[in-house]
């Protein structure tokens, strides 16, 4: 039985059985930011399970998408080496909520595997939690087993708990051997289906208390039941992923390495997903999860001797593979982008992992099986070469050499400030309670701003303080969220902002309504009491700002315009990445790797505006998510949308969206592009302007250009001509002043004292350009010579110091900088420059000149500065105390070295 065939049965048994379907919520988890990836079945009811959020629907079945990459629950780095484990997987489940509690879901449980499925009951065993002796008698009058094949477990492996306080309650877990004495005992025996019977609450004594409702979680693997189905031992081995390793197989000649092949089919999988919702390769969380995936897979593609980008190759496979009616339609219709994103990212990480390949390899040369690389050795692999301590690890792994972690730690330990997000991923932490609280006992908020731009009988239901507690009343000045049972404000989504406004109480009580948010349907009128006071069950006429809302209008239906247009001249591969449609712009983010070129971006302007003179009607309708996808709206990806869901259509247009809108395109105006940049990989960002402020903008640039043309004696039709004739005399008027400066160089009176055999040349120019010094240093090519130059000009002064070629195995000019002025600096050992303070020039010299003084002491001069390296400070201590004449014992300095020191 295929992959798909049993996903479909499971939904279908339990719908048959009264359970309410549900879609599979996003990767990303919706409204929890605590959580990195939604990694179970259970995340998008778990504020019905704590009773935060309250629910019509009893029961509910769904096939729910999974990843374990990233933040607590990781299983990156078991992924390939064995049977069962997945940074992607789908999660099959069932819940009551309150409805039935244990003895039905056994009942459904074993019904379902026994009958539907088919399976040998003589295989599967059962374990439960060691005092549930409810469950254990269930089962043994459901199943007919014996002691010996129902387990009472002690430890908490059956005895599921959603945080260290909250729901729990014991589990029921079903295992099936798979029978085969060849199998390690691990493979053998797999757990396919965990029961949970939530019955208690947990507080922060750790006591239990009985839940007032039993709720039950159920969650069998996808990929371990197909498995047992295909009569398979290894997860890999399924349809879904032998379709993949074959395909990897087959374009890499290579069969043998099935842990390499493994990892590249897992790795595929999570990415494309995660690309759908929108994710990019990045430096930060969720991004750098993605980044690891792909990064990960492209290793185990080189090592498998295939040096072209492979993964998007693979792709389509993937996508043959995933049922349609489930998750492959997020696949096709990020087709594009996915296959874009995967090969840009693997062609960008070869170089970093060949440099990073052969570097390890050197490290690792003189190291054996059970030796350890130090960690400061993989530290610089990472910090300085970019190469990702995961592939690091699983290398070393490969060749059995231990790693140093603490090692690793302490190098790290500097970087206090991380570029990538913590995250805490524990998945414990529940939304703003007040909100909930508030919409279980008053419902969704009708919103009537469609319709109307004002209401005049709206009732508070609620006020909440700025510290989100509930209140009876605000007065004067105080700042509140209130909640009405209807309104016309827009509450922000979906790129748009907030309306503002006003809520008028007869008897002149104001209160001024500064952002509109919505929390599940909630909508949170954010206010401030002008003038009055105000009271829950008071009747005010709520009304929005009308201008504002007309050119968020304006703004919005601009955006689905742009994103139309967009599509058509740049790609279908062109899809939405985020919005913000504000009053005064708007800004509009989407996939594409190049820029924009100018005369794409006239194009895009041009078409934009040529929908706009149309006139084009907009129009909305509400139906069915299927029907919508079936007639070419665009869905956002990573959104979750009910069954029932609007879509507005403008021309050709037609997106999912519960935004405000025109009735026609003319309102629009003018739509004007004002930039156009990247934001992230593979991300543009376009910014514009539409109505009056385009207008503004086209003007103003107007206004610009003729004080421009004023400026430079020219009509605005020859500006450029003009412009670049004064640019061509500017550079000979810049030469003729670089060659006078020169000329003022070589006037200076710069003379040079010999130091043991080495001639010392410092002096200070003032008010002449460093780069001009410089130009001048580099030019000197006396042997046996070390020159220390100081250019101040414009209260900023830089020393610039060259040593002869005859000498850097003796001197280093990137030694004597940093000791000149106390701090690490760059350059070689022939020549470095760095800022310095003007008032410590004179010592930076005498610092100069001591070393040179010194150097007859020592051969050598490769090492760090003795403020970096205390094993080198007594040595220059002691060398610089000893009676050579100092810089200060042998000359006089009457000024700050604006002449030779020898000159006393």
């Amino acid at each position: 039985m295929k992959l798909n065939e049993i996903r479909e049965r499971f939904i279908k048994f339990f719908v048959n059985n009264d359970h309410e379907q549900v879609s599979s919520s996003p990767l990303i988890p919706e409204h929890d930011p605590t959580l990195m990836f939604t990694n179970a079945g259970m995340v998008q009811f778990k504020n019905i399970f704590t009773g935060a959020q309250k629910t019509e629907m009893k029961r509910a079945v769904s096939s729910q998408k999974c990843l374990r990459a990233g933040g607590k629950h990781n299983d990156l780095e078991n992924v390939g080496y064995t049977t069962r484990h997945h940074t992607f997987f789908e999660m099959l489940g069932n819940f009551s909520f309150g409805d039935y509690f244990k003895e039905t879901a056994i009942e459904f449980a074993w019904e379902f595997i026994t009958k539907e499925l088919s399976l040998d009951k003589n295989r599967l065993s059962i374990t439960v939690y060691h005092t549930d002796d409810e469950a254990y008698e269930i089962w043994r009058k459901i199943s007919g087993f014996s002691s010996d094949k129902i387990i009472r477990i002690t430890t908490d492996d059956n005895f599921w708990s959603m945080g260290s306080t909250g729901p729990c309650g014991p589990c029921s877990e079903i295992f099936y051997d798979h029978g085969s004495p060849n199998l390690q005992e691990g493979d053998r025996i797999v757990e396919i289906w965990n029961l949970v019977f939530m019955e208690f609450n947990k507080d922060e004594e750790g006591n239990l208390h009985k839940l007032p409702k039993k709720c039950i979680d159920t969650g069998m693997g996808l990929e371990r039941i197909a498995a047992v189905m295909q009569n398979v031992h290894d997860n890999y081995d399924i349809d879904l992923f032998s379709a993949l390793i074959s395909k990897s197989q087959e374009y890499c000649g290579r069969t043998e390495n099935k842990i390499a092949h493994k990892i590249i089919a897992d790795h595929l999988r999570a990415a494309a997903f995660l690309i759908a919702e929108g994710v990019l390769p990045g430096n930060e969380g969720r991004n750098y999860v993605l980044r690891r995936l792909i990064r990960r897979a492209t290793r185990y593609i080189h090592l498998l001797g295939y040096n072209d980008s492979l993964l998007h190759r693979i792709f389509p496979v993937l996508i043959d593979s995933t049922s349609s009616a489930y998750m492959g339609a997020e696949l096709v219709r990020a087709k594009s982008l996915i296959e874009t994103t995967l090969k840009s990212e693997e062609e960008n990480f070869k170089d970093t992992l060949m440099k990073g390949i052969n570097l390890l390899e050197k490290f690792t040369t003189d190291l054996k099986s059970g030796d350890t690389l130090p960690g400061e050795s993989a530290f610089k692999l990472y910090d300085t070469y970019g190469f990702p301590l995961d592939i690091t690890l699983d290398i070393l792994k490969e060749k059995k050499i231990n790693f140093d972690q603490k090692g690793f730690d302490d190098a790290m330990g500097e970087q206090k400030e991380r570029a990538r997000a913590k995250w805490a991923g524990s998945g414990e932490k529940s939304v703003e309670q007040v909100w909930f609280d508030l919409i279980n006992k008053f419902g969704k908020t009708k919103f009537v701003g469609y319709e109307f731009n004002e209401v005049s009988d709206a009732k508070i239901l609620a006020i909440v303080s700025s510290k989100n507690e509930v209140i009876d009343s605000a007065k004067e000045g105080e700042k509140i969220t209130i909640i009405l049972d209807k309104t016309p404000f827009y509450g922000e989504s979906g790129g748009q902002v907030g309306d503002t406004g006003s809520l008028i109480k007869p008897g002149r009580s104001i209160i001024i309504v500064e952002n509109t948010n919505k929390v599940n349907d909630l909508y949170l009128h954010r206010c401030i009491v002008k003038f009055g006071s105000i009271c829950k069950g008071d009747t005010v006429t709520a009304s929005i700002d009308k201008e504002r809302r007309q050119t968020l209008r304006r703004n919005h239906s601009a955006t689905h315009l742009l994103h139309f247009v967009l599509r058509k001249i740049l790609g279908d591969h062109v899809t939405q990445k985020g919005s913000l449609v504000a009053p005064d712009k708007l800004r509009f983010d989407f996939s594409h790797n190049t820029q924009v070129t100018q005369d794409q971006l006239f194009l895009v302007e041009d078409m934009v505006n040529s929908l706009i003179r149309e006139n084009l009607s907009a129009s909305t309708k509400i139906q069915s998510m299927n029907q919508a996808i079936d007639e070419g709206a665009m869905a956002l990806f990573g959104e979750k949308y009910s069954d029932q869901v609007r879509v507005v259509k403008i021309g050709d247009s037609r997106e999912l969206c519960g935004g405000t809108h025109v009735e026609h395109t003319g309102e629009i105006g003018l739509f004007k592009i004002v930039t156009e940049s990247s934001v992230a990989f593979g991300v543009r960002r376009i910014e514009a302007l539409t109505g009056q402020e385009a207008i503004n903008y086209v003007r103003d640039n107007e206004i610009n250009l003729k004080k421009v043309a004023e400026f430079v004696k020219a009509p605005v039709s020859e500006i450029t001509s003009r412009l670049s004739i004064l640019s061509q005399e500017h550079k000979k008027s810049e030469t003729k002043i670089k060659n006078l400066y020169k000329k003022l160089v070589s006037a200076e009176n710069i003379k040079s004292t010999e130091i043991n055999g080495i001639n010392f040349i410092s002096h200070t120019f003032t008010d002449i350009p460093a780069n001009v010094i410089r130009e001048f240093v580099l030019q000197q090519q006396k042997p046996k010579t070390v020159i220390a130059f100081t250019a101040t000009e414009k209260d900023k002064t830089v020393l610039i110091i060259k040593v002869s070629k005859d000498l850097i195995n003796k001197i280093s000019a990137k030694e004597l900088i940093s000791i000149a002025v106390k701090k690490n600096c760059g350059g070689n050992a022939e020549l470095a420059q760095t800022g310095c303070d003007s008032n410590k020039i004179d010592d930076a010299i005498t610092a100069i000149y001591s070393k040179i003084t010194a150097s007859k002491h020592s051969t050598s001069y490769h090492h760090e500065p003795s403020y970096r390296r205390g094993a080198n400070k007594q040595r220059d201590d002691e060398l610089l105390c000893r009676r050579e004449p100092s810089y200060r014992d042998s000359f006089a300095v009457s000024q700050p070295l604006t002449r030779d020191p020898a000159s006393k």
